[in-house]
């Protein structure tokens, strides 16, 4: 669920930096003033924390009439040198942006209109601004947008010119090539209130100019529902509609925006530069920096460790900055901003130019230590990272082996770069044994840490199973057992072996519920089979359940099929609510669960044979047996269970060691590996060449992943998802379909229309 109160600006973040030389500002910021005091104090921290310091800040009070409007500015000129104040006359908005664009430093390359109370993201210059350097192409860039305050909505809008000229998909805010925002006259418009920023996209677009759109949430647009100038455009709509028809005449031909994400690499040469050299860099702050690359910032195991690991980590100590590095729509996108922070390099770069990006975060965050973990992409650019950064040492963390994945999936990928990691880190120590006897890795450089779990969190006492049990409608029985199973439903999970142990189960007794919380791509076959069994009266599907802490509170025990984990972030949680497991033998379940919490049973499948979903008739009735078992003598398994937990596996205990393993990496470098490095710098194009092949050989996945992302976003006018996703409207029957969205939108007609069809479907 997004948290709309998580806005930027509410609170100073400021990053010091060090200057080399006399930088000249690259872009000028241009905020046009009228009696604004209300809520500019957000707007100016939203700009402090940016993380692209290489900007002045212009001002211009558009004839403020009140004493705390203008005092106000006085206060905000002594904040930064960089911030200057200028006044004139009232003249509207227009007429007072291209005053301030007239007043930019001659030097800078870019202009960026902000509305006197108007948010935008920490990241959201330095990213419009390398995206403008490498889309040279392109005139303008600008981001999707989190609408607040006054209405709560988002604005994801697939940019088409047009339909750009039937109904304005962008908003106000964009960074703006300024020889393009001049070459068009900038706004040019002196009437006041007429949609001057839609107006001045059209004019853009008439001389063929570009746009970019970037694919994170880096504009907030305060929605006052009172006084505002989107208000007074509605009630001057006749003049402005009249105003943008008549420079829409003038868009000859489809203009198309460079839109991300998007697949775009193909066997092209990796960039090592593709701006100008750091001019800055962050103050020195004594900490030490690391440099996280992860895929994303998704509902999972392994991502809930990197949240673990930036949230509790001591702040004193260390500075994490972190890089994504897989398309998606990050739900946690949210919680990780706000521990560090984020570069999603999908949504506003080339991935020619990632390696030369991550390379200026190295020099720009001053990094002491680059750690990758689950990212593919990642692991190709380590030699590089390595050749070019001799000194700066490499961890990675590896969550499990995957054998019907490249033949060990990251733990393969880890082992083929060893000679340029100085520690691998896994989370139990069957796979630290894998490592070292399969892959033949240097005992020295490898090391167990358990991920853990929030045991405050995850606390019984915290919790009443009564209620849980009527929010999730569940009606059941005092002589009955809850047994839980919270995965994603999916192969590696093996849900259909779930579904035969409940049938092998009910045959044997009555006397429970089957609680199945999880999404995933098998969801729908696992449903259909337990209505073929008749389970449906046993079953209750809860669907993705975010606070998983409430299903550990109803249940009586936990089943994991899977055919392969690290160790299981459920068993962690299972065991701190106080809950036994039964699990299988995979991975390092074993090392947590032992006899006297839960039951391991021993898994009868080659990992090889994930899509098999014929399972031994051994296997089903071995976990039957072990469920059995537990339920027998529940409450002495009950007893034992949380202790386990507090006793080595809590998430404190996690960032103890991995703090330990940070520590040693810095103070105590290995000078084998440096020198590696060192070899590895005259043969950057072997390097390069590497992460070549793997942004090629994952052409297919990145391309489908993107189209994942599209199509969540941008579906066709009765709703329905298509395969062409975001294109489908260059289709025949999506043109034509295009056609009926504007003439029913003109009609008043298209939210009608909609109902009746949902209506329809739904009956």
């Amino acid at each position: 669920m997004f948290n709309y109160q998580l806005r930027p600006g509410r609170k100073k973040e400021m990053i010091k930096f060090e200057r080399k030389g006399n930088s000249e500002p690259q872009i000028t910021i241009i905020t046009a003033y009228f009696n604004g005091d209300r809520y500019i104090d957000e707007t100016i921290n939203s700009v402090l924390n940016q993380t692209f310091p290489d900007w002045e800040w212009i001002i211009v009070n558009d004839g403020s009439t009140t004493e705390e409007s203008i005092q106000k500015l006085k206060e905000i000129e002594k904040i930064d040198k960089r911030i200057k104040v200028v006044s004139k006359e009232n003249s509207g908005l227009a007429a007072t942006r291209d005053y301030g664009a007239n007043l930019a430093n001659e030097n800078s390359k870019y202009l960026f209109f902000l509305d006197d109370d108007d948010l935008i993201n920490r990241t959201y210059l330095e990213c419009a601004y390398w995206t403008l350097q490498t889309n040279q192409e392109a005139a303008w860039a600008y981001s999707d947008v989190v609408n607040f305050e006054g209405e709560e909505f988002k604005w994801i809008k697939w940019f088409d010119s047009e339909t750009e000229k039937e109904e304005n998909l962008l908003v106000a805010t964009a960074l703006i090539r300024k020889d393009d925002f001049f070459e068009v006259n900038g706004y040019e418009l002196r009437e006041k209130a007429v949609n001057e920023d839609w107006n001045l996209w059209l004019k853009l677009l008439a001389k063929g100019k570009r746009p970019v759109r970037m694919n994170f949430d880096g504009f907030w647009y305060r929605r006052k529902l009172q006084n505002s100038e989107l208000q007074r455009s509605k009630q001057n709509r006749k003049r402005a509609l009249e105003i943008v028809k008549q420079t829409g005449k003038q868009i000859k031909g489809k203009v198309e925006a460079f839109q991300y994400p998007k697949q775009d690499y193909n066997w092209e040469l990796i960039q090592e530069e593709c701006t100008q050299n750091v001019t800055y860099q962050i103050e020195e702050n004594g900490k030490i920096n690391i440099l996280m690359i992860i895929p994303w910032m998704v509902t999972g195991g392994a991502d809930k460790f990197n949240l673990d690991l930036i949230t509790r980590i001591n702040k004193d100590k260390f500075n994490i900055i972190m890089v994504t590095t897989q398309p998606s729509t990050n739900e946690w996108r949210q919680e990780f901003e706000e521990q560090t922070i984020i570069y999603d390099l999908t949504t506003f770069l080339e991935k020619k130019y990632w390696v030369a990006f991550i390379q200026n975060l190295i020099k720009q965050y001053r990094i002491d230590i680059v750690f990758n973990t689950n990212s593919l992409e990642g692991y190709s650019m380590i030699p590089y990272l390595k050749a070019k950064n001799p000194e700066i040492p490499i961890m990675d963390y590896v969550h499990m082996e995957e054998w019907y994945n490249r033949s060990g999936g990251y733990s393969r990928d880890s082992s083929l770069v060893s000679s340029c990691i100085d520690k691998t880190l896994v989370c139990n120590q069957n796979s630290e044994k894998i490592l070292i006897d399969h892959f033949g890795r240097n005992p020295e450089e490898v090391g167990t840490v358990y991920i853990g779990v929030d045991e405050k969190k995850f606390n019984p006492q915290k919790y009443e199973k009564e209620a849980i049990l009527k929010e999730f409608q569940i009606q059941k029985e005092e002589n009955k057992y809850i047994i839980s199973c919270i995965c994603r439903i999916s192969e590696q999970k093996r849900p259909m072996l779930l579904v035969e142990i409940l049938r092998e189960l009910k045959n044997r007794r009555q006397d429970f519920i089957a609680v199945i919380a999880g999404d995933g791509p098998m969801l729908e076959k696992v449903k259909a089979k337990i209505r073929r069994y008749g389970l449906t009266e046993e079953v209750v599907f809860l669907g993705n359940v975010k606070e998983t802490e409430k299903v550990y509170q109803i249940s009586d025990l936990t089943i994991n099929c899977s055919i392969k984990e690290g160790l299981a972030l459920t068993a962690y949680e299972s065991l701190a609510m106080g809950v036994p497991v039964v699990t299988a033998n995979v991975g390092g379940q074993a090392e947590l669960i032992h006899s006297e919490v839960g039951v391991v049973v021993p898994c009868m499948q080659k990992e090889t044979e994930i899509m098999n979903f014929d399972y031994k008739e051994e296997e089903i009735a071995s976990y039957v047996q072990a469920i059995d078992k537990v339920l027998k003598d529940l409450e002495n398994y009950k007893k034992n269970c949380r202790n386990r937990i507090l006793n080595g596996f809590t998430i404190d205990h996690m960032i103890v060691n991995m703090e330990k393993q940070l520590e040693e990496l810095v103070t105590h470098k290995n000078q084998k590996k440096i020198e590696t490095g060192k070899a590895l710098a005259n043969a950057t194009d072997i390097c390069k060449e590497l992460i070549t092949k793997t942004y090629v050989a994952m052409m297919g996945e990145y391309e489908w992943l993107c189209n994942q992302v599209n199509m969540k976003y941008f579906k066709g006018i009765d709703g329905y998802h298509y395969d062409s996703g975001y294109d489908y409207f260059e289709t025949p029957m999506g043109k034509l379909r295009l056609k009926v969205i504007k003439i029913t939108k003109k009609l008043h007609l298209y939210e009608t229309i909609k109902s009746i069809l949902r209506r329809i479907r739904k009956s």
